[in-house]
């Protein structure tokens, strides 16, 4: 019985107090909702990204945005950090075709429309797709296909959405484990999903994938945990637990620290890919699917590593 008295005292309280100040118990509850959201705090990607050309000795970019045929961008919007990597189909180039041009071309056009809030941040598929039919209507003349692999920070929910179509990939890992992990999607080996950009005439005689064919997940990531995304010259030369390895000297917040993990791993993936006597992830997949391979993988490496922060975007990251 006293129990009742009480709680019926501190409703008639709240009740006395919300009519005395003139406000009602639902514009209370929406007033306390609309505060608990104003405190929360935003997470947005540190990031950092470092990568070799396989025709290359050093850490040498074609342009702004890609090592050898692959491609990659860094975003930001107030309401999502994106960051997405491609890579090139080498094939191409026997038609005398620069298989590098599409993936760049795929990913610029990703950056402009985050830029632009032309996005959902729960849809980094939709993004893809979006960047594909805009980059299908350019008359730059760009021909080829392409990998792709888009992860999306929502900086309110902080959760973490991706979209993964062919054999690019991703890690998110906490405490030293994958919390979460891309699957590729071959054809048949050596043979990846891919997207592909022809003239009208050709469309149908190539091999092409559509974006909506993506695999997509969704992770919900706390701050410090750490985001992999890279093109398959990572993963046909190093297996995961080797880059767990070097995942663990990063530093939370610490840009430095971003950036000199990702240099070590894209050298060690670019070292290993030019041994000839390395059991390579590559050599044992092949062996596998019943094709006899020694050595490492040469290829384009393209590595991007980022950290989940709380904060206002800026504050301890300098502009993408």
């Amino acid at each position: 019985m006293i129990q009742s008295m009480l709680g019926y005292g501190r409703s008639l309280a709240r009740a006395l107090i919300a009519t005395s100040t003139g406000t009602s118990t639902s514009e209370s509850q929406t007033f306390s909702t609309q505060l608990h959201k104003a405190n929360q705090q935003h997470v947005h990607l540190l990031s950092a990204v470092a990568g070799f050309s396989k025709q290359l000795d050093k850490s040498t970019q074609k342009s702004n945005w890609s090592f050898g045929e692959d491609a990659y961008f860094l975003a930001h919007h107030r309401k999502a950090s994106v960051i997405g990597v491609a890579d090139g189909v080498g094939g191409w180039r026997e038609y005398g075709i620069d298989p590098s041009l599409v993936p760049q071309t795929i990913m610029s056009l990703c950056a402009r429309l985050v830029e632009r809030g032309k996005f959902s941040p729960a849809c980094p598929d939709e993004l893809l797709e979006n960047s594909y039919e805009e980059a299908l209507l350019l008359k730059n003349e760009a021909m080829g296909s392409t990998t792709a692999c888009i992860i999306s920070l929502d900086t309110e929910a902080s959760k973490l959405y991706t979209a993964n179509l062919g054999d690019s990939g991703y890690m998110v890992v906490r405490n030293g484990r994958i919390l979460a992990r891309s699957q590729e999607q071959q054809h048949y080996f050596n043979s990846p999903f891919q997207l592909t950009l022809v003239p009208p005439a050709y469309r149908g005689r190539v091999l092409s994938d559509s974006p909506s064919q993506a695999v997509k997940q969704s992770v919900s990531v706390l701050e410090g945990d750490i985001i992999l995304v890279a093109t398959d010259g990572l993963f046909d030369n190093m297996t995961d637990s080797m880059i767990l390895q070097h995942l663990t000297a990063v530093k939370h917040r610490q840009k430095d620290s971003i950036q000199s993990t990702a240099n070590m791993i894209a050298r060690e993936a670019r070292d290993l890919s030019n041994d000839p006597a390395y059991d390579s992830p590559f050599a044992k997949a092949a062996a596998s699917n019943g094709y006899h391979m020694q050595g490492g993988k040469p290829d384009d490496i393209t590595v991007l590593i980022a950290t989940v922060n709380s904060g206002e975007f800026g504050e301890f990251s300098s502009p993408l």
